[in-house]
């Protein structure tokens, strides 16, 4: 698989949705993980993220103008002891408490499917890091309609093992903008991470399109000791 440019995926594309980004640094020392969202409505613009324990969740930036909080108020990133949950809704929560009951990534997902918001039937993205006794595997899923059917949902899950230093995978809920939205198609794209969070929190933040980028999160977790560094940036500030 051809390793793509994160900045040229992000610039080319004005509504990819929400994204998803999850690898290894370039010096091979941390595990990278990023997370942003979008909006073309005023109720999805309307957000921020927040820090809550090790994880954050979105919250609306004027609570009087929030309409529907049923699909953008959620905790995008939880963590579960060595493990660090990523999503697009609430399925963080379903995969949480499926693994804190022995659950695999992929069985805790079974009760779930896309977002009942048609036409559209937004994707769920998912990931899921695990860190232990220094070494470090991800792997990432999608939940999609049968090309905009709602009677079938299709499931993929991709697991990464040993993931390689400067590697990272891609994954987001949409195609580029239309009407109906596009669902993401095939498997996660590969593109490069570099070993600086700064940097890499730039990279991301000013190739996404500027008028419907909402909120990113980055974070960098030493693969050797399990300290983090996040970066949050909201437009909405």
């Amino acid at each position: 698989m051809k390793m793509l440019s994160i900045a040229e995926e992000l610039a080319g594309n004005a509504y990819p949705g929400r994204g998803i980004i999850i690898g290894r640094s370039a010096d091979g020392t941390k595990a990278v993980t990023a997370y942003f969202i979008m909006g073309r409505s005023e109720n999805s613009r309307n957000r921020v993220f927040v820090e809550e324990g090790e994880g954050i969740r979105t919250e609306a930036f004027d609570p009087s103008k929030l309409v529907d909080p049923s699909l953008i108020i959620y905790a995008p990133v939880r963590v579960l002891g060595n493990k660090i949950i990523v999503t697009n809704g609430d399925q963080t929560d379903t995969i949480y408490e499926g693994m804190d009951k022995q659950m695999t990534f992929e069985q805790s997902l079974r009760s779930r499917e896309f977002e009942p918001d048609g036409p559209n039937y937004t994707p769920r993205i998912s990931g899921v890091m695990h860190l232990e006794n220094g070494t470090y595997n991800y792997a990432m899923s999608i939940l999609k309609s049968n090309n905009g059917n709602p009677d079938a949902c299709n499931r993929y899950t991709f697991a990464y093992q040993s993931p390689v230093s400067g590697e990272g995978h891609f994954i987001h809920t949409y195609m580029q903008d239309g009407n109906p939205l596009p669902s993401f198609e095939g498997e996660p794209k590969l593109i490069g991470i570099t070993e600086d969070i700064d940097a890499f929190t730039e990279t991301l933040w000013t190739n996404l399109n500027e008028d419907n980028k909402v909120s990113l999160f980055v974070r960098y977790i030493d693969i050797a000791t399990g300290k983090y560094e996040t970066r949050i940036v909201n437009k909405n500030a």
